[in-house]
């Protein structure tokens, strides 16, 4: 399986034509919070047109890397470029070009779902009509026609990250950055969002999302990144990542070190049966 050395891209063989531009080049990026490293020297390189999944358990970093390559946390060290453009050095260019659906979204609950894109279009800088015309769009898809007048804060979750995709897509943009957007949303509402995605990404554009479910990143990606450790422990097509392993499951499993831990409850004889606490 590819290792970190392997997650950067360049030519295809000496003399060969160079790859397509990757939709983010990641380079040395560091970020601690205190004593703690969360992100740890990570290189990468993230092809365009692809559906990518970045996943690895809860604390691997991959919160803070997504918040570090969307410009909504400064790096310690290290550069990010996305569609071309330094995030950092050329951050209106990269905003333009990016839509993002963050953790723990917060939106502006005194809106109305409607209100919300009509407000995000101006943003944008989209004309009054263009905008009227895709919000009304986005909301018919992404099944929001009927709740479009109510106010965000009586949205449900679903509701909400369906939302939230709608403002991120409203600009029509190059790259897409989600993160845990099926967290906590009913299976209607997931499977209403995963053909709006698969859609997006058959357009040529470029989806970027995390997630600890390892089923749903290998139904729906065909490009992964394991991280682990605010480290990079593989990265390619999802084929390869995967290898001779009988799931993107077991290879994550055998990665990270943890392939014997369907085991960890074996000492808890004890356990079982509802016996209650006074059995002997």
């Amino acid at each position: 399986m590819p290792d970190q050395g392997d997650a950067t891209g360049g030519t295809n063989g000496t003399g060969g034509a160079r790859s397509a531009p990757p939709a983010v080049r990641v380079e040395g990026l560091w970020k601690r919070f205190g004593d703690q490293v969360a992100v740890a020297g990570v290189d990468l390189e993230l092809p365009a047109g692809r559906f990518i999944g970045l996943v690895g358990p809860n604390g691997a970093g991959k919160t803070t890397t997504l918040s570090m390559v969307t410009g909504l946390l400064r790096p310690d060290m290290g550069r990010v470029h996305v569609a071309g453009h330094d995030v950092w050095a050329d951050p209106t260019e990269v905003k333009a070009r990016i839509g993002v659906l963050p953790e723990g979204l917060r939106l502006f609950e005194r809106l109305s779902g409607r209100e919300l894109l009509g407000y995000m279009g101006r943003m944008r800088g989209l004309p009054g009509e263009e905008t009227d015309k895709r919000a009304t769009q986005l909301l018919e898809v992404l099944d929001l026609a009927g709740s479009q007048h109510k106010l965000v804060v009586d949205y449900s979750t679903g509701m909400r990250k369906k939302i939230g995709l709608a403002a991120a897509l409203l600009h029509n943009p190059e790259v897409l950055f989600l993160d845990e957007p099926f967290e906590g949303v009913d299976p209607v509402s997931a499977q209403t969002i995963r053909g709006v995605l698969e859609r997006y990404t058959a357009s040529g554009a470029t989806v970027i999302f995390s997630s600890h479910v390892m089923e749903l990143v290998e139904s729906l990606c065909d490009w992964v990144a394991v991280m682990a450790a605010g480290r990079i422990r593989a990265a390619g097509p999802l084929a390869d990542v995967r290898g001779s392993a009988p799931s993107l499951q077991a290879a994550f499993l055998e990665l990270v070190g943890a392939q014997g831990r369907h085991t960890a409850g074996d000492s808890l004889e004890w356990l079982g049966g509802g016996s209650g606490a006074g059995s002997r």
